[in-house]
């Protein structure tokens, strides 16, 4: 979700996926707003013989915001159907959405898109860093003893034309963080080793924070008998991230 300048909130939702626009007290204040293009099983107005292309729950995992509060960026956390069938089932799409106001907001035409490193990866977050960088987490399925893949690029969207790819760039590999005043009680190399890694936010320049959903009663993330919790790193960067100040808290 993203609270815009007004104090409303904005929710990308995954399972129609729609956009939904509700004020402080959670009250919807203009109908859902569908994404164009894609339906999931859990779509309301399917009808009789229409085939979704998106899998339950892989809608809107992710969604930045730009800067100045105008511009929306929902980005799916599934590949939809058609760009499975043309050999891009590492491809997730990042939409376009205007913040008009009095309830004209709808997607712009077209969406770039993101490439995870293995077709079987998902994202857990997708946030500004300033009007054209962003912050993703990638993560595998993987938790405990069989997490191998869980990290956070920082991707470019500068010139990036409709259907083309945000650049990458590794950030921070979160199965191999150095600690080596061992904050973490580890030892001198960190792991964040769970499933559901769903947030990444901003500090300061130098400074993100992460933290997991633990999905309870759910077990494996810390060991095979231990019930997940929810765990908050920060994380100091050896670079500063080029921070629009409007991004971080006041």
């Amino acid at each position: 979700m993203q609270i815009v300048p007004d104090g409303t909130f904005w929710f990308g939702e995954e399972f129609g996926p729609y956009l939904l626009h509700a004020d402080a007290q959670g009250r919807l204040l203009q109908a859902p707003i569908p994404t164009p293009g894609v339906t999931s099983p859990s779509n309301p107005t399917l009808t009789a013989g229409q085939v979704p292309n998106l899998p339950n729950s892989k809608g809107f995992e992710g969604m930045a915001i730009s800067p100045d509060g105008r511009t929306l960026y929902p980005m799916l956390e599934g590949v939809v159907a058609e760009d499975k069938a043309v050999g891009l089932a590492s491809d997730l799409r990042v939409f376009t959405v205007p913040l008009r106001g009095k309830g004209a907001e709808q997607f712009a035409d077209g969406f770039v898109r993101y490439r995870m490193e293995d077709p079987s990866h998902a994202i857990g977050d997708f946030i500004a860093v300033n009007k054209h960088q962003f912050l993703v987490i990638e993560r595998d399925g993987g938790q405990g003893a069989t997490a191998a893949f869980k990290r956070i690029y920082l991707v470019d969207m500068r010139g990036v034309a409709d259907g083309g790819y945000l650049r990458k760039a590794l950030l921070v590999d979160l199965m191999a963080v150095p600690d080596p005043a061992n904050v973490g009680g580890f030892g001198a190399t960190f792991t964040f080793p769970f499933v559901t890694i769903e947030d990444v936010e901003l500090i300061d320049k130098q400074t993100i924070a992460v933290m997991n959903d633990n999905n309870f009663p759910a077990m494996g993330g810390r060991g095979p008998d231990v019930v997940d919790q929810n765990e908050y790193i920060e994380i100091r960067l050896g670079t500063p991230l080029q921070v629009d100040h409007r991004l971080l808290a006041h």
